[in-house]
């Protein structure tokens, strides 16, 4: 397994125009994020890189939106992704859409989402699958020089354990896009949809719903209920001389 840390850069896509078949993949994953969007609650989203800014969460419970990208003309906000210029705890939700992949370091960056994600936050990411046709093209050298096979493709399961070192629960997984995309949207679509159950392992796209779990540095200690002392009962015993005494 190739270290997740690589010394190269890799400037990643602004829109999804810059994909190779982008407008497919974005409507598949707004499809699948639209599903989670009334779910959210808080104050305030991070949307971070243009991919992400691009998809429509109009219909998210949180209104206050943050969009970070350098030259995607959505955005409201230009920061280094690995140095957010936000206070610890800042947001309720995070949206990350194919950041892992082009990023030179993506440990470092789930770090600092974690940093200005409140407790209990919900993180929405989403990347490539390695093991699908998607990641069979990449093979290919003509297309090496292409978004999204320029950048990397890591494991479902391999990006789970990152957030499992953080204390993340994973609440919703899903890979799909099984089929390539193809003119014949209602054909593929059916198609899709009698594929996904049996082979959804083999899909492009991943989707993870994780949401930060803190726990107390300090156990709280229960309330143990102390036990009554055995002392020996008073018995009133009576002897012969006790008895002559009284009588007298």
């Amino acid at each position: 397994m190739k270290p997740a840390r690589i010394l190269a850069e890799i400037d990643p896509p602004y829109s999804w125009s810059q994909v190779a078949n982008g407008e497919w993949a974005a409507e598949l994953l707004q499809a699948q994020l639209d599903e989670w969007w009334p779910k959210l609650f808080g104050y305030h989203m991070l949307k971070l890189g243009g991919l992400s800014c691009e998809l429509a969460s109009g219909h998210c419970n949180i209104q206050h939106q943050i969009c970070i990208d350098k030259f995607n003309p959505l955005h409201n906000v230009i920061a280094d992704h690995q140095a957010l210029p936000f206070v610890e705890k800042s947001f309720d939700a995070c949206v990350i859409a194919h950041q892992f992949d082009y990023c030179p370091d993506p440990h470092r960056l789930l770090r600092e989402i974690d940093r200005v994600m409140v407790d209990d936050g919900y993180l929405l990411l989403s990347g490539s699958n390695p093991l699908s046709w998607l990641g069979v093209r990449g093979l290919l050298p003509w297309n090496r020089k292409r978004f999204p096979w320029k950048g990397r493709m890591f494991m479902p399961m391999r990006v789970k354990d990152w957030l499992g070192v953080l204390n993340y629960e994973v609440v919703f997984h899903e890979n799909f896009a099984v089929l390539p995309a193809t003119r014949h949207q209602a054909c593929s679509a059916w198609a899709e949809s009698l594929l996904s159950e049996n082979f959804s392992s083999l899909g492009s796209l991943y989707l993870i719903v994780a949401r930060k779990r803190t726990f107390p540095l300090k156990p709280i200690k229960p309330t143990w209920k102390l036990r009554r002392q055995l002392t020996p009962l008073g018995l009133n015993c009576r002897t012969k001389a006790s008895q002559n005494t009284q009588s007298q």
